[in-house]
């Protein structure tokens, strides 16, 4: 279920051809774009939470949750959803578990499913202990009930298929940069580690020739967080108007 490439759980540095270091963390980073582009059959509300009840009886050893819950070696998982990971006030946690925070990685159904099938795929230094809950069944139902105790979920990232009727503000000079698309393809290794290089769609569109406009604008979009894709925000953020001029050039021109 959790995309192969997520074993790569390392920080590194990507030089630009102006080597400028940029530190990325990319096993947070690839992990959460691989399960915030594919909707997981579980997120949709499919679990028994009197079931999940009974799974819960694993966690009760870290976490409480309920009426009088309190954080123990764990936090409480009350109002779990929506949450940002190492973000709850009071609590205890691993330095890995306040850096994926800080990263973007925030509690949703998808983002606990892919956490509860193997915690440390997703957050390699986390101190917790559990081994995680292989059978999806269990994890939807084990969801469900978490659920039953948080006010609200925060909507999913919506992702669109281009650039198209994005409502942005965008200086026609940047849209008048003609990308070097032999640096674009030097920049491509970490779009090419989510996208497919053939433009196949396996639950991550294709951004395979797309018009250098719409992927401009798209990940223009990305940096003004008017795109809600917490991931795609970290990445564009990191890119200069001539590198995205660059990826858009050599994108458009793949086949």
């Amino acid at each position: 279920m959790i995309s192969l490439w997520m074993g790569f759980l390392f920080s590194t540095q990507v030089s630009t051809r102006e080597d400028r270091a940029l530190q990325v963390n990319l096993g947070t980073m690839f992990a959460l774009a691989a399960f915030s582009f594919t909707g997981l059959a579980q997120a949709s509300g499919m679990g028994n939470p009197d079931l999940g009840a009974a799974l819960f009886k694993k966690c009760q050893s870290c976490h409480q949750i309920g009426d009088q819950a309190k954080n123990r070696v764990g936090p409480h998982l009350n109002d779990l959803f929506g949450r940002t990971a190492g973000g709850l006030e009071g609590a205890k946690y691993s330095k890995s578990m306040s850096q994926a925070g800080r990263d973007g990685l925030v509690w949703t159904e998808d983002t606990l499913d892919s956490f509860l099938e193997s915690p440390k795929s997703l957050v390699a230094q986390t101190r917790m202990s559990f081994r995680g809950l292989k059978d999806a069944e269990d994890r939807a139902n084990l969801i469900a009930y978490l659920r039953a105790f948080s006010k609200e979920e925060a909507p999913a990232p919506e992702l669109q298929a281009t650039g198209q009727g994005i409502d942005i503000t965008l200086d026609p000079s940047v849209l008048a940069i003609v990308g070097d698309a032999e640096y674009g393809e030097y920049l491509s290794s970490e779009c090419l580690t989510c996208h497919q290089s053939n433009g196949s769609n396996d639950g991550i569109p294709g951004i395979t020739a797309w018009p250098t406009e719409d992927f401009v604008i798209a990940m223009h979009a990305y940096k003004q967080k008017v795109r809600p894709h917490p991931v795609m925000q970290m990445m564009a953020a990191r890119l200069s108007d001539e590198e995205i001029a660059a990826l858009a050039a050599y994108f458009s021109d793949l086949e």
